[in-house]
Formats: structure tokens, sequence, C-alpha cells
């Protein structure tokens, strides 16, 4: 467990040595007042206490993200454990604090009005309608999951189409209402029953110790079937390294932060934490398949099997709590986040009711329909998730790219989102080649011709930094 123990301690270390240096990097101004009081509205723009802002904030990112993920990425041997914590640290913490600090300078906006601020007017079009899809898509997969569920735990006549109309009908109510009403009060807590969760699972590691991989046994590719590494790890450990779908989230709390100075431990600590919990989760994984084999490809399964073995009785009422609860918060602020991306970029104000239903009826009629779908297709939902997962993880790569823009433009340290912009460029652009959602090409030529856009890329980005700097 030596490898896991120092990934746990260079988790924590990061968060307030590699924290502090980006904070630094970005020059925050405590005396500046927040959106929160300069835009209240009593809607979406309400000061919240910080604590209970990280609370949201760490829901709103991890859903079953950094569980279900990390343990599918468990996989591929002690390679996961090494991108939790690099991607956590150098990637994933960097693009939720700066994306979230730069939504809070600038009135809460959202991600896509961030983007077009720095990659053209053309590209905040574009970002506009990829970014809402990508949210009606998050709503859709975090309703059939545990919709199915509770299917199964309820009598037969109620069906899974009756627990999706009941999803939805909570969907419009916390889409609706003001943050602090709904998700104000029932967020902390269902965050800190996945912490708790993860807490339990952590000490009994440490009881019953397990053989876990170590870096020094060369980090073999233990996946079956050799599924390559790169870059399918890279893309099934999401929301515990590095995604997307964060930046989308921090404008939420944008909205509500009181001080600049707590931009740190709200979007880089959150962060943080969910690489801790995607860690805790991988080498819980690895136990599970080192006693059954690597052929459970269901990872509710998994965590079934893991909180009854080592937590009883309440680790099976939380791994039902989280698999069910979990997915339903991250779908209903996805929604809320499309409700304001539709509003930013229409200028259509928010305190009215009115002007609400107008942009959500036509958002849960798409999310309905893509359900329907779901619900018909045996492979509808797989396939749904697939397309999510690398849609969410090149929302990432466009984030990332404005953020090195916006840090070139200011004058400030780019490189520190300029390496994850490439690589994670990298990462997509081979994925969509090899993938057999995508062009399903053979993986070398796929790695080859990804490296390829990557290069491309940086040497448009060298031409556009040589103008921008005469």
């Amino acid at each position: 467990m030596i490898t896991f123990i120092c990934c746990l301690i260079a988790l924590i270390v990061g968060y307030f040595v590699y924290g502090k240096f980006i904070e630094r990097i970005f020059g925050i101004d405590a005396k500046r007042q927040t959106p929160a009081y300069t835009h209240q509205d009593g809607v979406d723009y309400i000061p919240m206490p910080t604590w209970k802002v990280f609370m949201i904030q760490f829901l709103n990112i991890a859903g079953l993200g950094p569980i279900f993920g990390a343990i599918m990425g468990a996989k591929f041997g002690t390679a996961s454990f090494l991108w939790i914590v690099l991607g956590s640290i150098f990637a994933g913490s960097v693009h939720d604090y700066l994306s979230g600090m730069l939504s809070l300078r600038n009135n809460g906006e959202s991600l896509p009005e961030i983007i077009g601020r720095y990659l053209g007017a053309n590209f905040k079009q574009f970002m506009r309608a990829f970014t809402v899809l990508l949210m009606i898509l998050v709503g859709s997969v975090f309703v059939a999951g545990p919709a199915g569920l509770l299917a199964k735990l309820t009598p037969e006549h109620l069906d899974a189409t009756f627990w999706i109309i009941i999803v939805f009908l909570y969907y419009i109510l916390a889409t609706l209402l003001p943050v602090d009403k709904i998700i104000g009060k029932v967020y902390p807590l269902f965050a800190g029953a996945l912490l708790f969760m993860a807490i339990g699972i952590l000490i009994m590691l440490f009881v019953h110790h397990p053989p876990l991989p170590e870096i020094t046994d060369g980090m073999p590719n233990t996946y079956p079937g050799h599924l390559p590494i790169f870059p399918i790890m890279f893309v099934s450990i999401a929301c515990g390294a590095i995604s997307g779908f964060h930046a989308t989230q921090s404008p939420l709390m944008a909205r509500c932060i009181k001080n600049e100075k707590y931009g740190r431990p709200i979007f880089f600590g959150s962060m943080i934490t969910e690489g801790i919990v995607a860690l805790i989760w991988a080498a819980a994984a690895t136990y599970f398949y080192h006693n059954n084999g690597m052929g459970e490809n269901n990872a509710a399964v998994v965590v079934d099997s893991i909180t009854k073995e080592w937590l009883g009785t309440v680790g099976g009422i939380l791994a039902v709590l989280g698999v069910i609860a979990a997915p339903i918060t991250s779908g209903d602020t996805a929604f809320r986040s499309a409700r304001l991306i539709v509003a930013d970029f229409l200028h259509l104000e928010q305190r009215s009711i009115a002007k609400r239903l107008m942009i959500c009826i036509p958002l849960f009629l798409v999310a309905i329909g893509l359900l329907l779908y779901s619900q018909k297709d045996k492979d509808g939902f797989d396939m749904i998730w697939r397309y999510f997962a690398w849609s969410n993880q090149t929302l990432a790569v466009f984030t990332l790219w404005a953020l090195t823009v916006y840090l070139v433009t200011a004058k400030k340290l780019y490189i520190v989102t300029l390496i994850p912009a490439l690589f994670m460029t990298a990462v997509c652009s081979t994925y969509i080649f090899v993938a057999p959602e995508g062009l399903g090409m053979e993986t070398g030529l796929s790695q080859i011709i990804g490296v390829a856009i990557t290069v491309v890329v940086f040497a448009f980005f060298l031409v556009w930094k040589k103008k921008s700097c005469k």
C-alpha cells in the first residue's frame, strides 16, 4: 500500500502547495465585492456560507464520477493511481479553480461566455450549443440509472418510467426554485454521506491491508484484453482527475461566494477532495478485482459488494443513497446550469418564474426524448454515456485553451494550463479515432493521428502568441 499512501499524501500536499501557487498566479482581491452581493437577486445570486458552498460544489462536480469512473479505471492497474493524482493536482484543480475564478470576476458568467471571451465570438456561439447539449446529456444519463435501480427496489407496478417521471418532477423544482431552497439545504447532507462512505472505505483499507499495485511493479496494463491505457483510461477516469463538466458547475457557486479568498478551498479544494475519493475507490476496486476477477463491468455491483462487506448495513444504505442520490443531484444542477447558460446569451432575467419556465420546458422535452430512446434501445443508455464521456473531456480541452489564452493576455504564467491543454487535446483527438463509437481505427495509428493533431494545434497557438505579443 506504499504507492497508495504516497498518492494520498501527494493530493493533500498538492492542495496546500500547488493550490497556493495557482492562487498567486491568478491574484485574488479580497476587497473586491463578489457577484453574490453586486447582483443579488434571491434566485441564483445569493451569498451563502463558505462551508455550504464547498459541499454543494463538491457534490455538483462529483456525483458518481469519482466512484464509478475510478472503479472502471482501476482495471488499468497502477497507472490509474498516478493519473488520479497528477490529473487532479496539475490539470483538474487548475481547470476548476481558474474557470471558477474567472466566472467570479465576470459577474458569475457561464462557461460559454468565458470561453468566447478568450477564443472569439464564433467559438462562443459553438460553445453555447455544445455546452447546453452536454448539460442535457448529463441530465439524461443521470436519470436512467437511478430510475432503473429504484424500479428494482420497489413494487413491480412502480417501473422505471414511473421513477423517471418522479425524478423529472424533482428536476423541475430544483431547477426553478432559488438555489438556497432545495440545493442549499439538501446537497450538503448528500455530500456528507458521500464523504462519510469514502472515509469508511479508507479506514477499512488500512484495516484489511489488501494487496494493491505498487509503482515498483512496472505499471503493467492489467485491463482485460489490454485495452490501451492511452487514451481510454484518461476518458474513463474523468471526474476523479479532470472533467469539463466541472467548469459548467462553477458559475453556480461563483454567484454565491462571499469573498475571492474562498475560491481556493471551494474550487481547487473540491477537485482535490474528489481526487481523494476517486483514489480510495480505485484502491477498493483493486481489492474487489483481486478477489473476484475483472469480469464485472457494472460499477454499482462493485460498490454494493464492497460497502456491504466492509461497512455492513450502514454501508449498504449509504451505497444505495449514493448510487441513487448522487447522480440525481448532478443531473438537476446540469439542468440549472443549462438554464443559466441560455439565460446569459438571451439576456433573460431570471427573477421571474415565467422566464425560467420559458427556458426549462424545451430543455426538459429534449431530455425526455433522449430518455425514451435509451429505454427502447437496449444499448441506448451505453451509447449516450459514451458520447457524454468524450464530450465531457472535449469540453475540458476547450476550457483549458481558453484559460491559456487568458493567462497569456494577462501576462501570467500560462504553462500551468498549456501543458494540460496539450495533453488533453492528444487524449480526446486519439479517443475519437480509436473508440468504437468513433471511427474504430487501429490503436497505433489513432495515437499517431492524435499526437499529430496536437502538434498542429500547438503550432497555431505559437503563431497566435507571437502575433499577440507584438
